[in-house]
């Protein structure tokens, strides 16, 4: 007979030479049995990591969303914990900066296979990624240091320029949207007039917001 059940094929011989043959053909299968699993350990574990470096990812392009209007504002004293950010720098472009960069670290450590590296970049971006969040949500509430009343008095002008600066961006953005999706004349010609007049207004911000930072600078050498 040509063909045997699986149990016909792997059952006990009697003499030696057909023992060792069968405890090979067993040790094939069990061999076989072993890489699959560990395949099917590493699928999961690859699908796993992927899941979070792409919601990493989309917290990133968020996050550089939120810090866009305050990017290059900086403080006298570090925004967070030596610890967690290494950077000197108090601007939050900087702290956006290093967070990329441990992305494309966790990436590389992903990549190598590092899981030990992996779990620690991983935790450290994510809270890296809360403290800038947090920060972004409550940076016009931040008390500035008072070195003297002189400096005080024009960190608060820094401060209420930065705010000022944030809405009016945000106002002549939002009117650029609704001018974008306007399709009566009227309308058109209202929120182009409402966007050249939030465009003048957000440069004259700005033109204040960069004396003030050079009278701070004054102040501060």
């Amino acid at each position: 007979m040509l063909f045997r059940s699986r149990s016909q094929r792997y059952r006990q011989p009697a003499n030696d030479d057909q023992n060792n043959t069968w405890h090979n053909a067993n040790r094939y299968h069990e061999d076989n049995a072993n890489v699959a699993q560990l395949l099917i350990r590493g699928w999961r574990s690859y699908l796993k990591t992927a899941r979070l470096l792409h919601s990493l990812e989309n917290q990133l392009a968020e996050l550089a969303a939120q810090v866009a209007p305050m990017a290059n504002h900086a403080t006298l004293s570090p925004r967070f914990d030596r610890q967690l950010f290494r950077t000197r720098s108090t601007q939050m472009q900087a702290y956006l900066n290093e967070a990329r960069d441990g992305f494309t670290a966790l990436k590389q450590a992903a990549e190598r296979q590092q899981l030990a590296q992996v779990a620690w970049l991983a935790e450290r971006l994510v809270a890296q990624i809360a403290a800038i969040n947090r920060e972004t949500a409550t940076w016009s509430l931040r008390a500035w240091d008072s070195a003297s009343p002189t400096l005080s008095r024009w960190q608060r002008r820094r401060l209420q320029h930065q705010e000022y600066e944030r809405r009016l961006l945000a106002m002549r953005n939002d009117r650029q949207r609704r001018l974008a999706q306007a399709i009566s004349l009227d309308d058109q010609q209202r929120l182009a007039k409402e966007v050249e007049a939030y465009t003048g207004r957000l440069a004259r911000c700005r033109d204040a917001l960069e004396k003030i930072e050079n009278r701070l600078a004054r102040l501060t050498r």
